[in-house]
């Protein structure tokens, strides 16, 4: 086809109406690790941990047990839920801070596995926004035509990087993988997204070591946050940006379903509920409890959790907001699966 100068046209895709998540899938740790097992190294108390962070216990994978195991079985349970395999997925997109291996991508091993190949695969850095970041992505991909069928994940072994005498973050951590399966639907399913980043506060939630240093002999990196300022900019700062996200979507407080945050820690789940005036109606999730801060996964994990009990919540409007390294932040309002 040429056009009216006599040059030819490049060939466009059609576009579709909207893109919705069509089922979520989930792997936790296979060993429940309760306060008392790690109070000792940090001079605490069963108490002190719940009342700074609501965690009761946490899940963490065993030593065999690999990232990309977790993300295998989430993703599988995703695709058996949607009645698709995986020859029908069109892209991998992965979110973890948790490769074994700088490159290559574990997406791309994730798709082997899966029987995904030859679909483009990739990963994520972005740390606890990592999962809002590839549904934003995926979103985008369904509905300009360049896929279909979409797989997200959001995978941590958090127990690989954890100093279990740390104070700051070490007793928050947990392991786990979500998946979820976002295709073509009629009408949108995914609000548009409010996502950004503040690197004036890169060194907020970051590692011990570089790999470098590693070369000079320096101890296995492991994760280290200025629990202050990461409470107070999440409180306040992301507060403001999940009731960005609900503007976005043209929608209320009342019109939700499910509050879904990152579970990074109760009183910001709290607190933000507070600040968005949540009603009674919204049901909150609340899977910190007895999952811990699973970064990239906590939210598909949230999501699953929050389904298997309240399975009446199909279909309804959820606010979903992802905040942690970087500091990087990602949220939007979703059609529940």
């Amino acid at each position: 086809m040429t056009s009216t100068t006599g040059k030819p046209n490049l060939a466009s895709l059609p576009t579709r109406a909207g893109a919705r998540i069509l089922s979520v899938g989930a792997a936790r740790g296979d060993r429940e690790v309760p306060n008392d097992d790690l109070v000792g190294p940090i001079d605490s108390s069963d108490e002190w941990i719940r009342q700074r962070t609501g965690i009761i216990s946490r899940v963490r994978a065993s030593e065999g047990i690999e990232a990309v195991d977790l993300a295998e079985a989430a993703a599988k349970e995703a695709l058996e839920r949607a009645g698709i395999d995986g020859e029908t997925i069109d892209a991998v997109i992965v979110s973890t801070i948790s490769n074994t291996v700088q490159t290559p991508s574990m997406a791309a091993l994730l798709t082997e596995r899966i029987g995904a190949t030859p679909a483009p695969a990739f990963d994520i850095s972005a740390a606890c926004a990592g999962y809002a970041y590839g549904v934003a992505q995926a979103d985008a991909l369904v509905r300009s035509g360049m896929a279909e069928h979409v797989l997200v994940v959001g995978v941590e072994k958090l127990s690989e990087i954890v100093d279990p005498t740390d104070r700051s973050i070490s007793f928050l951590l947990g392991d786990g993988a979500g998946a979820v399966v976002i295709g073509p639907s009629d009408e949108p399913g995914i609000s548009p997204s409010v996502w950004g980043s503040d690197g004036g506060q890169w060194d907020t939630i970051r590692m011990t070591n570089t790999l470098g240093s590693m070369r000079e002999g320096a101890a296995w990196p492991t994760l280290r946050q200025d629990g202050q300022k990461v409470f107070r900019w999440a409180v306040w700062e992301m507060a403001k940006k999940a009731r960005e996200a609900l503007d976005a979507a043209g929608i209320e407080p009342g019109d939700l379903a499910a509050f879904i945050p990152h579970q990074a820690n109760m009183r910001i789940i709290d607190e933000f509920a507070k600040q968005l005036k949540l009603p009674d109606s919204v049901v909150i999730a609340r899977d910190i409890a007895t999952t811990g801060n699973t970064s990239a996964a906590s939210i598909p994990l949230a999501m699953h959790r929050i389904l298997e009990e309240n399975p009446e919540l199909s279909g309804g409007l959820a606010l979903q907001i992802g905040f942690g390294a970087g500091l990087v932040y990602g949220a939007q309002v979703v059609v529940l699966p």
